[in-house]
C-alpha cells in the first residue's frame, strides 16, 4: 500500500514581497500569496488527505484554508512547530538591503544561504534539518499506524531538509533548492 504526503510552501507575504527576512516573524499572505494558496488547492483538489499539518504562523494557516475547502474528508489538523520556518534571530523583520548594506554582500550570503552558519541569535539549516527530522520520523510513525495521507503546509526552509530526506540529495543539492509558493511535492511511502 502507498501513502501520500503532499507538501507545499505557503504562498506570497508580505516580507517576502518586499525581500525582508521573516523567520518567526508572522507576515500574511498577500492578494498574490492568496492566488498563490489557491493554485496549490486547484491542484490537490482530486487527491485525497485525511489529516493536514500546518504551523503556528498565519502564512501557513492560510495556505491551508483554501486547500482543505475541496476535502471533506480531512478530518484533523495538527499544528506541529517543528517545520516551522527557519529563525532569522536579529535579521528578522529587517530587509535584505539594509543587511548587506550594513555587513556586506559575503556576510548577508553566509547568514541567508549556509547550512552551518546561523544569523545572529538564529537557527542554522543545519539547526532546522534536526528538528524538521524529528517531525519525519514521527510523521511517519502516525502515517503507517492510522494508514493515512496527509498534507503540510509548509515554510521554504523546513522544506528543504523534507526534501533531502526524500528526494536523498547532498547538503550541497539541498541548499540550492528553491521552493514554489503555488506548487506541491508528492512524496510517497510504502506501508
Amino acid at each position: 500500500m502507498k501513502l501520500h504526503i503532499y507538501l507545499f510552501r505557503h504562498g506570497q507575504t508580505y516580507y517576502n514581497r518586499d525581500h525582508r527576512f521573516t523567520g518567526w516573524k508572522d507576515s500574511k499572505l498577500t492578494p498574490q500569496g492568496i492566488r498563490d494558496a489557491k493554485k496549490i488547492a486547484e491542484k490537490l483538489k482530486n487527491k485525497k488527505f485525511h489529516v493536514a499539518f500546518q504551523t503556528s504562523l498565519s502564512r501557513s494557516k492560510q495556505t491551508l484554508k483554501p486547500v482543505l475547502k475541496y476535502h471533506p474528508e480531512c478530518k484533523k489538523i495538527i499544528t506541529d512547530d517543528r517545520m516551522l520556518e527557519r529563525c532569522y534571530g536579529s535579521l528578522q523583520g529587517k530587509y535584505h538591503k539594509t543587511i548587506i548594506k550594513q555587513f556586506g554582500k559575503e556576510k548577508f550570503d553566509t547568514w541567508h544561504r549556509s547550512y552551518n552558519v546561523p544569523p545572529p541569535d538564529g537557527e542554522s539549516i543545519k539547526m532546522v534539518e534536526k528538528r524538521v527530522l524529528s517531525f519525519i520520523k514521527d510523521l511517519l510513525k502516525f502515517m503507517k499506524k492510522e494508514k493515512v495521507n496527509v498534507a503540510i503546509s509548509s515554510h521554504g526552509n523546513s522544506m528543504r531538509p523534507f526534501r533531502r530526506y526524500f528526494q536523498k540529495l547532498t547538503v550541497k543539492q539541498m541548499m540550492k533548492l528553491e521552493n514554489p509558493w503555488d506548487d506541491y511535492f508528492d512524496f510517497t511511502i510504502e506501508v
